[in-house]
């Protein structure tokens, strides 16, 4: 998976946000306080769509753009990715256990049961 940039993550956290398709000035609107010419955005979210990253469906002239998986799934991605940059997953997932919280090691304790029960 293709990392993001600083302004490729701000238009994703956006429609993540929304959980609605957005056309390309919806986007702009929403990201108003970075001053970006609309072209700009058009620019990103298609490069964002060429990543894998946004879909779109035609809206008349316009496209809607929507993220092609969740913000959960896009996370999760990169720390399997993590993963493979080390030679020795079982110590970097030895070590992630010993930092996460309790909350947060009950809740992968649940999650494994689960897929043992499948």
């Amino acid at each position: 998976m293709k990392g993001l940039g600083e302004l490729e993550r701000s238009i994703m956290d956006i429609l993540w946000a929304e959980n609605t398709p957005l056309t390309a000035r919806e986007v702009g609107k929403l990201i108003a306080d970075r001053d970006l010419a609309p072209t700009t955005v058009m620019t990103v979210l298609d490069r964002l769509t060429r990543k894998g990253f946004l879909q779109r469906t035609r809206d008349g002239r316009a496209w809607r753009y929507e993220p092609a998986e969740s913000r959960d799934a896009y996370i999760a991605e990169l720390m399997l990715e993590a993963l493979d940059l080390t030679g020795d997953r079982s110590a970097a997932l030895t070590r992630f256990a010993q930092a996460v919280s309790g909350r947060e090691a009950e809740i992968l304790r649940r999650a494994l049961t689960e897929l043992e029960e499948e």
